[in-house]
């Protein structure tokens, strides 16, 4: 009867005593600070010392403009200033950080700490002079224990700061915990900076394990006694929902020894509990009071959680029991004004609003691990995060101690991090190499302790003998290729005709677990000079300046706008094939891009049609981004791009529907329509009920092109009647019969032959065989990844071209590549038209912006006392079965013989023998 008393009187007084349990005092202000380069601070006990300079904390020292200044010139473009954006200010080493605190009267007896929230990498503290400890991590708070020194009144605390490397966890500094590549090596504190003050018996954590079985939740609850006797209290739990309703409650009884004590609670959450995911971002509030019986000692705690569980049976991975696809791009700490993630909620959902409008429902945080404000936006938008060990090294496992680091910043993850339904996936690090069976050991540790999560040895690698097939303990596999072939299509679009059929269904036969593609796409987008002025923080876009520089220097810098539109617009396209390629496979887990924003670091990898501040360049609108990355995805599969009024276009609609539901009774529709808006073909496809997953079949689609009787592009268009889901795609139509060339024209690939003919005044279109031009191989794909991390790639970034130019008006096309001009461009050199007189090409080539080239592939000029086109891409050979080659060729021959051909630009002999060699 006495404990039912005082268990009531807790339930009453829960809510009320709440808000004083516990209190926060913020540090956040002027605090001192001095560098110590040489490492002698110790040593000269500096923790005893005023220091003269001040700084702003929670700030770092690149945000008070402390450290050696920035001396790079943008005058030249050179590796050191086109690796990444440049710190204007940088500090390697310690920093001794200092201020007067003031311990409340109120906080006698209690159990006092100092929080800092995010460190870059080793701290050590002081009070009074004396030191209290040293924490490291570069993924939670560090938290130390001022009790014992920290009497009410006045007190001087000093903070040591360590931003070398503590651990060889980083290849290169290449890991984005540890890099001045994405974010930066800054020194300082960010986020909360703060004492706190709790009971000496609290609760000192809670951690949150749904069980969606019986939709219950389990609670271990780590109680900590700082008095030397032992005490009983009573624990109260209640789970808060929607509307701050009490949707279950538990207290129980407790013997506290000195020291800590766990207590595992199950609470029932009832059959109607909601159960989190993309589609219901449901949370709870789990609220703790501890209530020390006999006395007036009371705490509370409180974390979130949501009812969600993730597994990967049958290879697939569901969420909550169904089948999920993850629509991911990489987080890899990129944040151009700060040089750190943000600490608020505030700079994550600018983060997660725009991959969601973009389509994409998950994010892989590339070897770091984000700060709690990230996983609080992630909980409430629905989202699937990747979270990585701060490791990105080829020689894992060699080093006690760095494991031993890696271990222990494992587990600190987990506690700090784990309770979050977001956090689903768990990776060991990126493209790790070295000791596997060390790995492995660590991989099972951790799904021993913490079952929340899938995990994974390493998100891909290129060590021999691993990466092409999952390892043994591995609950999801990150591959670029298994031992049956690859899963991505970088590359191959260099190599093979565009084919809009393929997938990668064969490739991921019979592997044990779920696959998702690694790191698709890495397509370079000219840089976009208009984001300078955005760079008003830490960083300084020196690498943009050089650019805009030397593009002015060059005489080209008007260009750089349709440089960036037309190498971005094609970009998307390759994302587009890329991803839609993924959605396509049977059995796929999902892809992660790489990226749909700009990659700043290791070379300028300017990747996205985002830039690196998540903010559009007008490459793509979100809702068309939609058509090929929402939960449902109409596909179509077709076997090439060109085609000829002599043939029938045929494809197989399907989709996918990775939506929380069966879709009943939808009805296909299908739409053609030319560039003028017409719709030539229509249909509709049988109506159908499709179930969750990919590769469900819809019908087919065919319309015969015998009435098409000039050169058409067309756009094919597949809708689910009455939803948003639809998807297009584009084909070019050609005459299958070529006109006769005409007499006005000679077409030669002589040189020789050439100069003859304008000598007489005569017009000569001129393709040279591609052995005879002195240029670069033509490739349709542009740079891959970045020209300057990768400088051995041919590297140029698609063609920019007018397409109202009257040389292409019987060669439909847009401004930038497509794939009507893969043929076309593989079977060309790219002439480099630095040395010969100025000229504006009629089909321009953007050359990579390591160098900058004038470079063209269609040109025009006087030459002799006659008239001259010159095309390096091959419009010769086999024309009978090329036909955008054979349509280019028409297209410039009509324009020769009109009165709108009169070339302005006079090349001499000499002119043409720097790009053609004379036989």
């Amino acid at each position: 009867m006495k404990f039912l008393r005082i268990l009531l009187i807790s339930c009453l007084c829960f809510v009320a005593g709440s808000a004083q349990a516990r209190q926060h005092l913020s540090l956040a202000g002027t605090w001192q600070v001095k560098l110590d380069s040489a490492n002698v601070g110790i040593q000269q006990k500096w923790y005893n010392q005023q220091f003269s300079e001040r700084i702003q904390l929670p700030g770092t020292l690149d945000d008070a403009g402390m450290g050696k200044a920035n001396d790079l010139s943008a005058d030249k473009l050179v590796k050191d200033v086109l690796i990444n954006l440049i710190r204007k200010h940088t500090y390697i080493g310690a920093a001794w950080y200092a201020r007067e605190i003031t311990i409340p009267q109120n906080w006698k007896d209690k159990d006092i700490s100092l929080y800092l929230e995010r460190v870059i990498w080793n701290t050590r503290v002081w009070i009074d002079g004396q030191e209290v400890g040293s924490r490291e991590s570069l993924s939670v708070p560090h938290q130390f224990d001022l009790t014992a020194l920290s009497k009410p009144g006045k007190h001087r605390l000093v903070i040591r700061i360590d931003n070398t490397k503590q651990y060889d966890v980083t290849h290169l500094n290449m890991a984005h915990a540890y890099t001045d590549g994405t974010q930066i090596i800054w020194n300082g504190v960010i986020g909360r900076l703060e004492l706190r003050a709790a009971a000496q018996l609290n609760i000192a954590a809670l951690q949150t394990y749904p069980q969606l079985k019986d939709k219950s939740v389990k609670v271990i609850a780590t109680l900590h006694n700082k008095l030397k006797q032992s005490k009983k209290g009573i624990l109260q739990l209640q789970v808060i929902g929607k509307n701050k309703q009490i949707v279950a409650s538990r207290s129980i009884l407790v013997n506290l020894a000195a020291g800590s004590t766990k207590q595992e609670i199950g609470i029932p959450l009832g059959k109607d509990a909601q159960l989190w995911d993309e589609f219901n971002p449901n949370l709870y509030v789990l609220k703790a009071q501890l209530a020390i019986t006999g006395t007036a000692i009371k705490d509370v705690a409180a974390t979130s959680f949501g009812l969600r569980e993730i597994t990967n049976e049958g290879s697939a991975m569901q969420v909550n029991g169904r089948r999920v696809f993850l629509r991911g791009t990489l987080e890899c700490n990129i944040f151009p004004l700060t040089g750190h993630p943000p600490m608020d909620k505030k700079g994550w959902l600018k983060v997660f609003t725009a991959a969601k409008e973009y389509g994409l429902n998950h994010l892989r945080f590339h070897s770091w691990c984000p700060p709690k404000a990230a996983f609080e936006v992630a909980d409430s938008m629905g989202f699937y995060l990747q979270i990585e060990l701060p490791l990105w090294s080829l020689k894992v496992g060699e080093d006690q101690n760095t494991n031993r680091f890696i271990e222990e910043e494992a587990q600190r993850i987990s506690l700090e991090y784990g309770n979050h339904p977001s956090f689903c996936l768990w990776s060991l690090g990126n493209e790790l190499q070295g000791d596997f069976s060390w790995l492995a050991q660590l991989l099972q540790k951790l799904k021993r302790t913490d079952k929340r999560h899938l995990y994974t040895s390493t998100t891909f690698t290129f060590q021999k003998d691993h990466g092409r097939w999952p390892e043994p303990g591995d609950d999801f596999f990150i591959t670029q290729y298994t031992k049956k072939g690859w899963v991505r299509g970088q590359g191959i679009f260099n190599t093979y005709a565009p084919n809009f059929s393929t997938d990668y269904t064969k490739a991921i036969d019979s592997l044990p677990v779920p696959s998702i593609t690694h790191e698709i796409g890495q397509y370079s987008v000219y840089p976009n000079l208009k984001e300078v002025p955005k760079y008003t923080g830490v960083l300084e876009p020196v690498n943009f300046k050089a650019i805009s520089k030397d593009l002015q220097r060059k005489n080209m810098l008007q260009l750089a706008d349709q440089f960036t539109l037309a190498s971005g617009k094609f970009s998307a396209n390759l994302y587009k094939e890329e991803i839609e390629r993924a959605l396509k496979t049977k059995g796929l887990s999902g892809f992660q891009l790489l990226d749909l924003h700009d990659f700043p670091g290791q070379g300028t990898a300017l990747v996205g049609i985002l830039d690196a501040f998540w903010d559009s360049k007008g490459l793509i609108t979100p809702a068309e981004h939609r058509m090929y990355t929402a939960a449902v995805v109409p596909l179509i599969r077709f076997s090439k791009a060109a085609y000829t009024n002599a043939e029938i276009f045929e494809a197989d609609a399907e989709v996918a529907n990775f939506s929380n539901k069966a879709l009943q009774q939808v009805i296909p529709v299908w739409t053609v329509k030319n560039d003028k808006g017409e719709t030539l073909f229509s249909g509709t496809l049988p109506v159908k009920d499709i179930p969750l997953g990919n590769g469900i079949g819809l019908g087919k689609i065919n319309f015969s092109l015998k009435d098409i009787k000039k050169a058409t592009h067309l756009v094919v268009e597949l809708q689910l009647k009455g939803t948003a889901s639809k998807n297009k795609w584009s084909i070019w139509v050609y005459p299958e019969q070529s006109a006769a060339a005409p007499k006005e024209v000679v077409f030669t690939t002589s040189l020789a032959e050439a100069l003859k003919n304008l000598d007489e005044g005569k017009k000569v279109l001129l393709n040279p065989d591609t052995a005879h031009l002195k240029g670069v191989q033509g490739r349709f794909a542009p740079v891959f990844w970045s020209p300057v991390h990768f400088p051995n790639q041919p590297g140029t970034m698609g063609l920019l071209c007018d397409p109202s130019h009257p040389a292409l008006k019987d060669f439909p096309t847009e401004f930038y590549s497509n794939w009507q001009w893969w043929d076309l461009i593989t079977s060309s050199k790219t002439m480099i038209i630095d040395g010969i007189p100025a000229t504006d090409p009629i089909v321009r080539i953007i050359d990579n912006f390591y160098k900058n080239r004038k470079m063209a592939n269609v040109i025009e000029a006087k030459a002799g006392k006659g008239q001259l086109m010159i095309c390096s891409m091959d419009i010769t050979t086999n024309l009978e079965k090329r036909p955008a080659a054979r349509q280019l060729k028409y297209s410039l021959e009509q324009y020769m013989i009109s009165n709108k051909f009169n070339p302005a630009v006079v090349l001499t002999t000499g002119d043409l023998e720097q790009l053609i060699k004379n036989q």
